[in-house]
C-alpha cells in the first residue's frame, strides 16, 4: 500500500494577519518618508473639504435665514437658495479661505463642485423644517 501524501495544511488567519504587518510597515514607512512635504493632492484635496464643510453650514444658515428672518417663499426661495449655490464659494475661496487660484490645479469648476448635494439637501430640510414650525 502506498500512502499519498496530503498537501500541506495553510492557516489563512495567520498568514492574512502576516500579510496585513508587512502591508503596515510599508505605509508606516512611505508615512515617514513623506512627512513634512504636502503634495499638490493633499493641499487640492484640503481645500475641498474646508469647501464641502463651508457649503454645509451655508446650506442649513441660509435656508433659516430665507425663511425665518426674509419670510421667502416660492420662487424667490429659489433664487435665494440660487445665488448662495453658484456665489459663495467664490467669496468662501477667495476671502475666508484665501486660496491661491491656478487655472491648472484650482479653477472655477473645482471651486463650485464640492459639496452641491450636502448643500441642496440641507438647504431644503431645514427650510421644510422651519416653514412647518411657523405654520403650526
Amino acid at each position: 500500500m502506498v500512502k499519498k501524501k496530503r498537501p500541506k495544511k495553510v492557516d489563512i488567519r495567520k498568514k492574512r494577519k502576516k500579510l496585513i504587518k508587512l502591508r503596515k510597515e510599508r505605509i508606516d514607512d512611505h508615512v515617514k518618508e513623506k512627512k513634512g512635504k504636502e503634495s499638490a493632492l493633499d493641499i487640492r484635496l484640503n481645500q475641498q473639504a474646508k469647501l464641502y464643510w463651508s457649503r454645509a453650514v451655508t446650506g442649513v444658515l441660509g435656508g433659516i435665514t430665507a425663511r425665518l428672518l426674509l419670510g421667502l417663499i416660492g420662487w424667490w426661495m429659489f433664487l435665494w437658495m440660487i445665488v448662495f449655490w453658484f456665489l459663495f464659494p467664490f467669496f468662501a475661496s477667495f476671502f475666508i479661505f484665501k486660496f491661491e487660484y491656478s487655472k491648472e490645479e484650482w479653477n472655477w469648476k473645482k471651486i463650485i463642485s464640492p459639496g452641491l448635494g450636502i448643500y441642496f439637501f440641507l438647504f431644503m430640510i431645514s427650510t421644510t423644517i422651519t416653514h412647518t414650525l411657523l405654520t403650526l
